[in-house]
């Protein structure tokens, strides 16, 4: 009865703390700007479950997107034994969901050999991550922290799984008509065979506190790391944009001004609110989805990688922009919930301490990191909108471009000479009769 209400306790704090973070980083997200998402639903949960469940682009990288995708739908498998247990431990039963027969028997082979499955893919990281390192791996925005919290977790997961099968085969070896079926956890049984009952019961009890305890750590611990993918990818990937990569939104009200210049005897629209700023210069100027991307970052490096800038010198890492926004809005936000919009630490996200000018200009708008990304983050819309707050709020761009826009303003096109003489170049040639 004592553990009963010890555990209740335990889990009540577990997911009361949860709640809590989560409630936390939810205002962070009230900061930003609004943005409809939840159009095409069928389209939506169709990318879901190929790029979230089915692991497609983890797959471009064969070894590595396949061990990837052991721990994740090992962990979707292992969830239902993680719930089993919470059932378990509060209400005092045994084996509760063993009511479900052959299904059963098919989650808890599943999740006996997902686990051994987790356990080798977690050496395997650890071995490239400390042995072979990927140069995709390294950057200035991959502080020793980064290399720690993956190290953390890796270690924490390799635990984790250990528990999980040390737990079934200690209750194997202790039962003789059992629930479930255990193919890996009964060959570790076999080599408990001589132990007595007492020492076996103990064996699965103490693995069983392990795991749970774990697993409630774990969770609470994900909101704090890198690793808030776990939580938070699904989400990000069903709100992916929909439309082709290359397609770039233009601000309605730069749109309408353009189109009355081009069409003086158009009917201007009815006056709207003008924007409060064009582009994006902080953190609170993004939209929710970006700021979801940022959060769901998972520092694999594999946007850097394909990157045509980064791999030529050039500073711009796709990676470090969401690095940046996410810490940004770490150091901000809790200064503009309290104070509003007017609060200011005399920092920006465009600016010497985040994100540089330089970066952004380097960017080629070729849409590989788009491409490449496994959880579906947008990195050139948001390179674009910071950009697009250089120059309209700021008026700062590469002398190149500076020029063209001159040109345009004066000439109404981006080169050096007027309309007038746009066909020089063809008086000379002559036209034979067809």
């Amino acid at each position: 009865m004592i553990t009963k209400i010890v555990f209740s306790l335990i889990t009540l704090f577990t997911f009361g703390f949860f709640a809590y973070t989560i409630n936390r980083i939810s205002r962070l997200f009230k900061l930003t700007k609004k943005e409809f998402r939840f159009d095409r639903l069928a389209e939506r949960a169709t990318i879901t479950l190929k790029v979230a469940f089915g692991q497609t682009k983890m797959m471009k990288r064969p070894l590595s997107g396949l061990l990837h995708a052991f721990v994740y739908w090992g962990f979707l498998v292992i969830t239902v034994g993680t719930l089993e247990m919470i059932i378990d431990g509060i209400a005092g039963t045994e084996r509760c969901l063993s009511f479900l027969g052959g299904f059963y028997n098919f989650i808890t082979a599943s999740a006996d050999i997902f686990a051994s499955l987790i356990i080798i893919s977690c050496l395997v990281f650890l071995a490239r991550r400390y042995i072979t390192k990927p140069r995709r791996f390294t950057g200035v925005e991959m502080k020793p922290s980064s290399r720690a919290d993956a190290t953390f977790i890796l270690g924490m997961i390799f635990v984790l799984m250990v528990s999980l099968l040390l737990l079934n085969a200690a209750y194997v070896a202790d039962t003789e008509i059992r629930h479930g079926y255990f193919p890996i956890s009964e060959g570790i049984a076999s080599l408990m065979s001589g132990l007595d009952t007492g020492t076996l019961q103990m064996i699965g009890q103490t693995n069983w506190w392990i795991h749970i305890l774990l697993v409630y750590f774990f969770l609470n611990f994900l909101p704090y790391s890198k690793h808030f993918h776990v939580i938070s990818s699904v989400p990000n990937v069903f709100f992916t944009r929909l439309e082709p990569y290359a397609k770039l939104k233009n601000m309605s009200s730069v749109t309408t001004e353009v189109r009355l210049m081009m069409d003086p005897s158009a009917t201007p629209p009815p006056a709207a609110a003008e924007p409060e700023r064009f582009g994006v210069k902080d953190a609170e100027d993004v939209s929710w989805k970006t700021l979801m991307d940022s959060y769901t970052c998972t520092e694999c490096g594999r946007c850097t990688a394909v990157c045509p800038a980064n791999s030529t010198g050039k500073m711009l890492s796709p990676r470090k922009l969401f690095v940046d926004l996410r810490r940004r809005m770490k150091d901000k936000g809790p200064g503009l919930i309290a104070e509003g919009k007017s609060f200011s630490d005399g920092k920006a996200l465009i600016g010497p301490d985040y994100i540089t000018e330089e970066e952004l200009w380097a960017c080629t708008s070729c849409m590989a990191c788009i491409e490449e990304c496994p959880v579906d983050i947008d990195h050139v819309p948001f390179i674009i909108d910071m950009r697009r707050s250089l120059v309209m709020e700021e008026s700062k761009a590469p002398a190149g471009l500076t020029m063209m826009f001159t040109n345009i303003e004066n000439n109404g096109a981006p080169w050096q000479f007027p309309a007038s003489d746009r066909l020089n170049w063809a008086q000379d040639i002559e036209l034979k009769n067809a």
